[in-house]
């Protein structure tokens, strides 16, 4: 038996001592336990409800201090310390402790009667009813859903969705089935299933609101956004009153481009809500994006005035890249990082930015203990390892042979107007993008998810057991499907183009999938972003990205991430000669003029002054270089990385003969 099993073993045992009131006996059970693993959740966690019933209410907040640090959005702590204050007679502070436990596992149904008891009492009437109407939900729930929704919320997807799947095939119209089955699926990046899943309960329930919400939510995650600003107009008609539903319409508003009626909206709610940090915040991004940098400051600025632990809007401060923090507010930030109340993404927030904050101020030492704390807290919820992508690179150089190449000649769409920008994150690719579309013949996008998507689907439902169903497929498909998938991306992007031939399609991933885009696009043009390993990988440790690049949370994980890149680029170079045009960012810095004739050629496209003088375009710029990009070119982030050199040994151990070989 594996010290886990053994700890699981023991852990059943206590349970059942409690189920009998025997808390002193549990108690002391749980002491040996924490003796050899003091970190653990349940633990820790049964240990407070043991101290409680015991009267030992010092000892039951010590460990819910401890287990609100370990785990800050783990509801059943909240949920236990709203007792524990409600028990000593402390009824405001146990109805704060409610509210936090529900907005991190809204299934706790004893959270959500206790407000409502403690919320009566107090002869807030309305409020009580809405509470209680929130436990009767609940409990009206078939039990196994009761169960899926404690499993979301606590972060254990995969015995959720077994649990769910099984009742939907019992239950195959059953809304709320469909809409947790979809939930799971987005939390997993399922996003295609998830979207067909909301899609048909809503066409069984059209007046369900949170359907539409979780559907508008999973239209943005896969860049819809049309589609999702149709179903955010349908929930405003719904209710045009309701500052919700007015923020949803807003934000799917700005994602579609529509910045000046998004901007108009948020005040409108702002109107109403002054203090609501989601608008604030999110006018702040529409604000960015839309290059009004010194309004999207104030807003920013204004919502960690109402909340200093609303990470959110300390990390868009940060990640403005330009963005000076002052002492106080760096004071404000290390306030707010030791506060126990700070949720898990709150603190994956605050610590990235004051990581950025500190390294603006020369604390190097200080400013690489941030981001490693920030890194490691993300990197704990995500699923990503080194061996997985060196299986999908062995993959791709298998059966992405010149042979393949050179049967299929001829096969494919002949649409010559994308024009691929692929590589690391943070290695130039929005610089190449500017200058790109500071052209009049090309239209700058976005990081579009369409290449990515096409994969996933080609991999097939099989993904574990048959890891390279995808891509040996591509020796499978008929010349006339390729020709289709290919007109299918033209298609699908096409919502994102402004008239010009041709267009950038940003997705730096996309270099693990050019044997696929060559087929489907034989006329595309493709462009290798490429920077210095170091400075890549470091810049690429400090950020924190929306979605995706999970391999970027750790020195180890990033280091291998781009060896592979490179293995991977040279294998396309050998079986594709000439394709694919590499842009060494240090190159640009230092001879801009020639690198934008260089790429101008290679694309087929006149010389334009404009793309020398890209920091003057107007565009929407929505990735983390969006402020970098507006300022002319400079050499200020070329060896940043050499401040923190003292504690990179780990990432220069992972790139290895990457660290040298990498032109």
């Amino acid at each position: 038996m594996t010290e886990a099993e053994t700890t699981a073993d023991q852990l059943k045992q206590v349970r059942a001592l409690m189920q009998r009131g025997e808390f002193k006996a549990a108690s002391d059970a749980l002491d040996i336990i924490l003796k050899d693993t003091p970190d653990h959740q349940d633990a820790i966690y049964m240990a407070a409800a043991c101290a409680r019933y015991l009267g030992e209410t010092d000892t039951a907040f010590r460990h819910l201090e401890h287990l609100k640090h370990l785990s800050p959005d783990f509801g059943r702590a909240f949920q236990e310390e709203g007792h524990l204050h409600r028990k000593v007679g402390h009824s405001d502070a146990a109805l704060t402790a409610y509210q936090r436990a529900v907005r991190y596992n809204p299934a706790l149904v004893a959270s959500w009667t206790a407000q409502a008891e403690i919320l009566s009492a107090s002869g807030r009437a309305e409020d009580a009813a809405h509470a209680r109407a929130h436990a009767d939900r609940l409990k009206r729930l078939p039990p196994e859903l009761l169960a899926v929704t404690n499993y979301v919320h606590e972060g254990r997807l995969i015995h959720a969705e077994r649990i769910a799947r099984a009742f939907l095939q019992k239950n195959p119209r059953h809304i709320e089935g469909m809409r947790l089955l979809a939930d799971i699926g987005t939390r997993l990046g399922v996003h295609e299933d998830a979207d067909f899943l909301l899609e048909t309960a809503i066409e069984l329930d059209p007046d369900n609101p949170q359907l539409r919400i979780d559907h508008v939510q999973v239209l943005r995650k896969r860049q819809k956004y049309e589609a999702a600003l149709a179903q955010a107009e349908k929930l405003l008609k719904h209710d045009p009153g309701s500052p919700v539903f007015k923020s949803i319409y807003a934000i799917e508003a700005m994602q579609a481009g529509n910045y000046d009626e998004a901007l108009g909206i948020f005040d409108e709610v702002l109107s109403v809500l002054p203090d609501d940090l989601a608008t604030l915040t999110s006018q702040g991004h529409a604000l960015k994006t839309a290059g009004r940098t010194d309004e999207a400051i104030a807003s920013y600025r204004r919502a960690v005035e109402v909340n200093p632990l609303h990470g959110d809007a300390w990390y868009a401060l940060a990640n403005l890249k330009t963005y000076k923090f002052s002492p106080a507010e760096i004071d404000v930030m290390r306030g707010a990082l030791s506060d126990p109340n700070l949720h898990l993404m709150g603190r994956v927030h605050l610590a990235f930015a004051l990581g950025k904050a500190l390294e603006d101020a020369k604390s190097y030492d200080e400013s690489f203990e941030a981001y490693s704390s920030g890194n490691a807290l993300k990197k704990a919820q995500i699923r990503y390892t080194t061996e997985q992508m060196r299986t999908e690179a062995d993959g791709q150089i298998q059966h992405c042979t010149r042979d393949l190449f050179e049967k299929r000649a001829g096969a494919g769409h002949d649409d010559p107007a994308p024009i691929f920008i692929v590589g690391l994150p943070r290695a130039g690719s929005t610089l190449i993008e500017q200058i790109l579309a500071s052209h009049s013949q090309v239209d700058g996008t976005l990081e579009l998810p369409n290449i990515l998507s096409l994969a996933h689907r080609l991999r097939g439902r099989k993904q574990i057991s048959d890891r390279e169903r995808y891509p040996r497929i591509l020796h499978e498909l008929p010349d006339e499907e390729l020709s289709a998938l290919g007109e299918d991306y033209i298609a699908n992007t096409a919502i994102h183009r402004q008239g010009a031939p041709f267009f950038t399609d940003k997705m730096p991933n996309n270099f693990r999938h050019i044997g696929l885009i060559s087929l489907i696009l034989p006329n595309a043009k493709i462009i290798d972003a490429r920077r210095e390993p170091m400075a890549c990988c470091f810049s690429g440790f400090k950020q924190l990205f929306a979605e995706g690049q999970e391999f970027s949370y750790s020195l180890d994980d990033i280091g291998n991430y781009y060896r592979i890149y490179i293995e991977m680029m040279a294998h396309w170079d050998r079986v594709l000669p000439g394709k694919v045009l590499r842009v060494q960012h240090e190159d640009v810095v230092d001879d801009l003029e020639g690198q934008v004739r260089r790429i101008l050629d290679y694309c087929g496209l006149p010389f334009e002054q404009a793309c020398v003088d890209f920091h003057k375009t107007e565009r929407a710029v929505r990735t983390a270089s969006s402020e970098q990009v507006r300022q002319p070119i400079s050499r200020s982030g070329v060896d940043q990385w050499r401040n923190f050199e003292a504690h990179l040994g780990p990432l220069k151990d992972a790139l290895g003969p990457a660290l040298t070989d990498y032109r």
